[in-house]
């Protein structure tokens, strides 16, 4: 019975373990995707702008006006996705900005679609009195664009000053802070030191009132030491500094 109940525990792990590395190989995959997705979007994107870069320089005419008004919108229209997005991971108020974009978007979009298809229009003179018109509304979308944008870096601009602000007055406070400190301090120690030095003079006097016990005391000693054997007073060695050389001993041969 445990061993039917072991086996049945083993199977369970192992099948959670080969649906565990489903998931992740599930995941992998699709991430793998997303980035070439990306890549290949990207590249797309480039090529796409660089082929109206040279269009609009290259050619006159209705072509180099169509590709001129599309590089334009294109390049707007990212630099205030790439601007919104990035501000909103920093400030929350900025999704409703991302929403108006997303809005905005969707007429860009729409007019780059219709700029697209006209450059494959065989009729030129249609086109030409058609350019007022698209030249209007892509600056429309692109005034609305550069709007959000300007008005996102203005914002993000303004936080950062007011944040600079706060910032060096704090720091100011603070030096103040620490330059009262430093005074107390010193004056602290300065106090300390004359007290150290006048206890210290004030030790320094005891000794000197009563010096002449002392020399009492090693005269006595001495008388005493006149009245005994001279076997018990031996003479005391001759003083020998540390630079001199110990005698050899004599030897004899």
């Amino acid at each position: 019975m445990e061993a039917g109940a072991l086996l049945i525990f083993a199977l369970l792990v192992l099948f959670a373990f080969l649906g565990l590395g489903v998931w992740a190989t599930v995941k992998v995959v699709g991430a793998a995707k997303r980035g070439v997705d990306r890549t290949i979007t990207q590249a797309r994107r480039t090529v796409e702008d660089t082929t109206l870069k040279a269009k609009s320089i290259g050619q006159v005419g209705v072509t180099g006006a169509l590709a001129q008004l599309r590089l334009d919108l294109r390049t707007s229209m990212r630099a205030t996705q790439q601007a919104l997005y990035q501000g909103v991971q920093t400030d929350s108020s900025l999704r409703e900005s991302i929403g108006l974009f997303e809005r905005l978007s969707a007429h860009g979009h729409e007019l780059d679609d219709e700029l697209k298809r006209l450059e494959q229009e065989p009729d030129r003179k249609r086109i030409a009195d058609s350019l007022p018109d698209l030249r209007e509304r892509t600056a429309k979308i692109t005034q609305a664009a550069d709007s959000l944008r300007w008005a996102a870096r203005d914002r993000a601009r303004q936080f950062s000053e007011d944040d600079l602000d706060v910032l060096s007055a704090q720091i100011e406070v603070e030096s103040g802070a620490l330059r009262d400190w430093s005074r107390q301090s010193v004056d602290d120690l300065t106090a300390a030191a004359a007290a150290w030095d006048a206890q210290q003079g004030a030790q320094g006097a005891v000794p000197g009132a009563a010096g002449a016990a002392p020399e009492a005391g090693q005269g006595q000693a001495a008388r005493g030491g006149e009245s005994r054997p001279a076997a018990l007073n031996p003479a005391a060695p001759a003083a020998r500094y540390p630079w001199q050389k110990a005698p050899r001993p004599e030897t004899t041969t």
